[in-house]
């Protein structure tokens, strides 16, 4: 009998220069979410709760547009990064801004929340229905009455993920850093496992120093996918209910072409 597959933690901090290489990958500071979110924050009204917020991508300009928000994220280096990053922004900004070190599985920061968010797919890092309802726990324990949860997850293309080719794609061209090297960046989906929804992802990077040879560095790990009616009870299970799922960021509806999926819930009760 086929056993199930089992997964260790993967770590942001096992890749060095992860912060830095990040925040210059095109394609994440090109993404609509940014915008969605702050919209979001502002709609609330209160303070916000950010879970894995990683550099400060979303949880800076949503400080910059006059909300308080907490950060939540596990990794070292990109705390580092998020503070490195804060350090450029007004005091009025920063004063907005706290960040703590935890596992969104199992937190507790001594606050409850208006608007909790897990902005671009930090939901798919949580792989076991176990790890999920923990987080979401977590999560409703940190929201007031009537507080709403807001994140986004992947629409699974079955096309793709019923053949994955296993080869590289390109998906930043050569990038200067500040420091004088270059990056370019590719993905590959290694393998599928459609009984567990897990795809094991490599992001692989081709960093050349400034006075050195190309090395590359390769960020394996493995990321759940959901379906529409899954999540909505996982989350009724959590004590949420859903308002909305959304097909991308522009508040579309959802459709089998949608590349996203934007969930946008509430406390129960």
């Amino acid at each position: 009998m086929k056993q199930p597959v089992r997964w260790t933690d993967d770590s942001y901090d096992s890749l060095e220069g992860l912060g830095v290489l990040y925040d210059h990958v095109g394609a994440y500071n090109t993404r609509a979410d940014v915008a969605f979110y702050v919209d979001e924050a502002l709609r609330a009204g209160g303070n916000v709760l950010e879970l894995a917020s990683g550099t400060g991508r979303v949880l800076i300009p949503i400080a910059r547009a006059g909300t308080e928000i907490v950060g939540l994220e596990r990794s070292r280096i990109m705390m580092d990064r998020c503070r490195e990053k804060l350090a450029a922004e007004t005091e009025e900004a920063r004063s907005r801004v706290a960040l703590v070190e935890g596992d969104m599985r199992d937190f507790a920061v001594g606050a409850r929340f208006t608007l909790a968010i897990i902005p671009f797919r930090a939901m798919q890092h949580l792989l076991s229905i176990e790890d999920q309802l923990s987080g979401l726990d977590c999560i409703r324990r940190h929201l007031v009455r009537g507080g709403r949860l807001v994140f986004d997850v992947f629409n699974p293309d079955f096309g793709r993920l019923s053949a994955p080719s296993g080869e590289e794609f390109e998906d930043t061209p050569d990038t200067r850093l500040p420091n004088g090297s270059h990056f370019r960046r590719t993905g590959r989906v290694v393998r599928v496992h459609r009984v567990e929804q897990i795809n094991e992802v490599e992001l692989i990077y081709y960093v050349t120093p400034a006075d050195g040879e190309m090395e590359r560095r390769v960020h394996a790990f493995p990321m759940r996918w959901y379906l529409r009616h899954e999540l909505e009870h996982l989350l009724a299970r959590a004590g949420f209910v859903v308002d909305e799922i959304y097909g991308n960021f522009d508040r579309s509806r959802l459709t089998d072409a949608s590349p996203e999926m934007v969930v946008a819930a509430r406390l129960s009760s």
